[in-house]
């Protein structure tokens, strides 16, 4: 399979207007004009929004004029695309510091010596009213509403601000202002970036395309999100990166090798084999948990990830570099006070669930009561799941 080929397949799940046009044009030799934009929401990334990172990455490979935008003009609206509310409005500097660490976390995937980074505050902070009624009137309030999430809004009653009929427009413009020929995103996207292929249409009779991504699913088989806890996140530490891949159900084994991984098809193609032969899951899961750490880190940090999962989570041996905790208390402890004093756990919720559960232990003994109060002792070590430590050391 050539690589404009593989472009086309892996991990695609639309392309508008057709695979076959926008085949041709790549084939063209003309250099296209292609971005990614991002509103710098937050300030995490996980595997799932690292595909459409790799496309643009292979794009980036095949010499194309690549732009990653960011959008600090729009995230001041905010998408509301894939959420059932308005977005909480961000100033500017915390925009600029989103972005820096999701740069951090986005140059695991994408070199970006090789792509051009602009803001969209550039062109759009300088249109004026005229200029946006012009705008506006390309576009039909009806298409904006029977979209199934502001629809659902508005039959409950829930309020729409006037402003988030904007957001299609001003990110259509960016399309158009940076004539673009290829755009890509996720595919709860499509319905913008139909907006930049209008105005392209309309203003410049240029033919444009769109790329969307396919969704990849988390640890439990839904779509990866922070809100279910089942995301991996490209700034986990490389043991959890590395068991989190362990835990994914057999189920996903070959989608994770193709959106997760620069694995080649041929190669995934064998996987597909030995996996209706039956092979040792294990032993697959082994390989693609070893791949994803090495891409995101590199080969000798995945060596030492694969030989802690190896003791700790499957031979069950204490690992050798159980972090310390000074702890300057009166000597009890409330066991989900606890656990986020500790920062084995971020929140008394989550600790409450982990507890109730049975996912925390202190010594060898499992502990289930939320409202158990701890004795500490000098060297007690206190387990959460399979792969969290912390060894309680009292000061004088």
């Amino acid at each position: 399979m050539d690589k404009i080929e593989e472009l086309l397949t892996r991990g695609v799940a639309n392309i508008i207007p057709s695979k076959i046009e926008l085949e041709k044009s790549l084939k063209s030799g003309k250099k296209l004009n292609i971005y990614l934009g991002i509103d710098p929401t937050a300030t995490k990334i996980h595997l799932g929004h690292a595909v459409v990172l790799r496309r643009l990455q292979h794009l980036v490979e095949l010499g194309h004029n690549v732009t990653f935008l960011i959008g600090d003009f729009t995230a001041l609206i905010g998408d509301t695309s894939d959420k059932d509310k308005e977005r909480p409005v961000l100033t500017y500097e915390e925009i600029k510091k989103n972005f820096q660490t999701y740069k951090q976390q986005a140059r695991k995937i994408l070199d970006f010596s090789k792509v051009k980074i602009r803001h969209n505050s550039e062109w759009l902070k300088k249109l004026d009213f005229t200029k946006i009624t012009s705008l506006c009137q390309v576009f039909s309030l009806n298409d904006f509403i029977s979209r199934d999430l502001i629809r659902k809004r508005l039959d409950d009653k829930r309020r729409v601000g006037l402003h988030e009929i904007l957001y299609p427009v001003m990110q259509g413009y960016d399309s158009y202002f940076m004539d673009t020929d290829i755009q890509l995103g996720g595919a709860d996207q499509t319905f913008n970036m139909q907006a930049g292929r209008t105005l392209q249409k309309i203003l410049r009779d240029k033919e444009s395309f769109i790329l969307t991504t396919s969704y990849l699913e988390g640890t439990d088989g839904r779509k990866m999100s922070k809100s279910w806890g089942n995301a991996i996140w490209l700034d986990d530490e490389p043991n959890d990166v590395y068991a989190k891949v362990m835990a994914i159900k057999d189920t996903l084994i070959v989608n994770y090798y193709i959106l997760a991984t620069n694995v080649s098809l041929h190669k995934i193609n064998e996987i597909k084999q030995k996996l209706q032969s039956e092979e040792n899951l294990m032993i697959l899961k082994k390989d693609l948990a070893y791949r994803i750490v090495s891409e995101l880190y590199n080969v000798k940090t995945a060596d030492k990830a694969a030989e802690y999962f190896e003791k700790v989570v499957q031979k069950q041996h204490l690992p050798e570099d159980i972090p310390v905790y000074q702890y300057t208390g009166k000597g009890e402890e409330n066991i989900i006070s606890l656990l986020t004093q500790t920062g084995l756990v971020k929140s008394k919720s989550e600790s409450k669930r982990l507890v109730e559960q049975s996912g925390v232990t202190i010594g060898n003994q499992i502990v289930s009561d939320p409202n158990l109060q701890i004795k500490i002792k000098n060297g007690m070590i206190i387990k959460v799941g399979k792969r969290k430590f912390v060894k309680m050391r009292i000061s004088p």
